[in-house]
């Protein structure tokens, strides 16, 4: 059974097997005489390989002929040969004409399978270039130009599958950056978080420290401590005075009586003589 990648290589391969262009030739019934030897031509260098020679051969077709629809399809396929897969958006590239030439062909030519032609190339251009959206309208105007265009119908089905692929890589490239969004905010409402929590933290540190320095008196203005047993430093200091006081009473007693002895001694010794 085939597996979905093997089916979009397969279809692929078909896509790029079926891109080159197949040159018309002159119509004799509905051209000059010059217009068909330019064309022939450009036809016979065209088969050599000699796309820029060709695309010269055309030019001078469609100078005989401006509304030659077979001139100007192959003036398109010659370009179309020089560009490459190259941007068709860019000032300078050669597709971008071809391109123009092309989209004219599908509005404007009488020739059925022209105009068949023309929207299937458009569908291989733009799918080149990723613009899936746009291959599938023109491989659409080839299939109603012609149902029996396998070619066109499966190139669609390969521009639908490869659109789905791309939508889904959108879709899961959105998701992403969806759920990166959703991180970062997630991760500055921690931090947030964090700074509130922060604050709040520095804020009550403030206040305690406020509310101990209330309660911290100066020591000028703090009661007298209490000694050991119970002795203030003021009621100690009054006891010392009053011991001191004591110690002065007793010592002026004591020399009193001593000078009262010794005045006895000296009055009985007076006596004697």
């Amino acid at each position: 059974m085939l597996t979905m990648n093997r089916i979009l290589s397969l279809l692929l391969l078909l896509a790029a097997s079926t891109s080159a262009f197949t040159v018309y030739a002159a119509d004799d019934d509905n051209s000059t005489r010059k217009e068909r030897n330019y064309i022939r031509e450009g036809n016979s260098l065209y088969k050599e390989k000699r796309y820029a020679d060709a695309e010269v051969a055309y030019r001078k077709a469609l100078e005989e002929n401006a509304m030659s629809d077979i001139a100007m399809y192959n003036l398109a396929a010659s370009l179309i040969r020089q560009s490459g897969t190259a941007d068709p958006n860019s000032g300078n590239n050669p597709m971008a004409e071809a391109q123009q030439l092309l989209q004219g062909l599908t509005q404007s030519s009488r020739d059925m399978q022209i105009v068949e032609n023309s929207f299937y190339n458009l569908g291989n251009m733009a799918f080149n270039q990723q613009q899936y959206d746009q291959a599938i309208n023109m491989y659409k105007g080839a299939l109603r130009k012609n149902p029996d265009n396998d070619k066109a119908r499966e190139n669609l089905r390969l521009a639908q599958l490869k659109r789905q692929e791309q939508q889904n890589q959108d879709q899961n490239q959105d998701k992403k950056d969806q759920d990166q969004n959703q991180d970062q905010q997630q991760n500055q409402q921690n931090q947030d978080q964090q700074q509130n929590q922060d604050q709040n933290q520095d804020k009550k540190d403030q206040d305690q420290q406020g509310d101990k320095e209330k309660n911290e008196k100066p020591k000028d203005q703090q009661p007298p401590q209490q000694q050991q047993g119970g002795i203030s430093d003021a009621n100690a200091a009054k006891i010392l005075k009053t011991m001191e006081n004591e110690e002065n009473a007793t010592r002026r007693k004591v020399q009193e009586l001593k000078k009262k002895e010794e005045e006895s001694s000296r009055r009985r010794t007076g006596n004697q003589w």
